[in-house]
């Protein structure tokens, strides 16, 4: 699928395998979210620019790679978003957080804002969208659109896992953002859920059902 990119390292299909399991602790659930989120990480930053820099080792002065000054701000969506989020903050801790609160209206899918935070200079950061699923991909599109407004130029799209339906829609709607997965599921059902999918996934992370 054009603009999108399955990440399918060992490590991601493995902790992936674990975390659809019905039968997980919510403990569990969480750690691997977090630890996904740090694998992924990787590969959605995987382009940043480098520049050089000199650096004093115990032994010499050398010429190394450091981020060219490349700001990012990363955007989970409420509520399991900020689990995820959580495993990329310890790759880049100096990142700035963005919070967005959305929800699926139960009837309509419609997505539903109740919260909006975001640095003020989203026109000079790299915005990466960061929710556990895309599945309908109403709050996913959401959450670009509310970026946008804001004055986010540039916008990637991170998820554990989502529907052939929901990428085309966010590629249809949004076109310059790209997205990277773990995993291009079967399908919807009836519901608005992706089969097999891994349930809801806020549930889960924060045991509430």
């Amino acid at each position: 699928m054009e603009g999108v990119t399955v990440v399918d390292h060992p490590l991601v299909q493995h902790k992936l395998t674990l975390i659809r399991d019905k039968s997980i602790s919510t403990k569990s659930f969480r750690e691997l979210l977090k630890e996904i989120g740090m694998l992924l990480c990787y590969e959605v930053t995987r382009d940043l620019p480098l520049a050089e820099a000199v650096v004093e080792t115990p032994l010499a002065q050398m010429q190394a790679a450091k981020i060219a000054g490349k700001k990012l701000v990363f955007v989970p969506v409420l509520r399991a978003g900020v689990t995820f989020v959580d495993g990329m903050l310890d790759l880049v801790p100096t990142a700035r957080v963005a919070h967005i609160g959305l929800y699926r209206e139960p009837h309509t899918f419609a997505a539903v804002e109740y919260f909006f935070k975001s640095p003020s200079d989203l026109s000079e950061r790299l915005a990466i969208v960061v929710t556990p699923v895309v599945a309908t991909a109403n709050t996913a599109v959401a959450a670009v659109d509310r970026l946008k407004e804001r004055g986010a130029k540039d916008i990637r799209l991170v998820c554990l896992i989502g529907a052939p339906e929901g990428f085309e829609r966010v590629r249809g709607l949004h076109p310059d953002v790209p997205i990277w997965t773990a995993s291009i599921d079967e399908g919807l059902d009836d519901n608005g859920f992706i089969l097999p999918g891994l349930g809801d996934a806020g549930d889960r992370t924060y045991g509430t059902r």
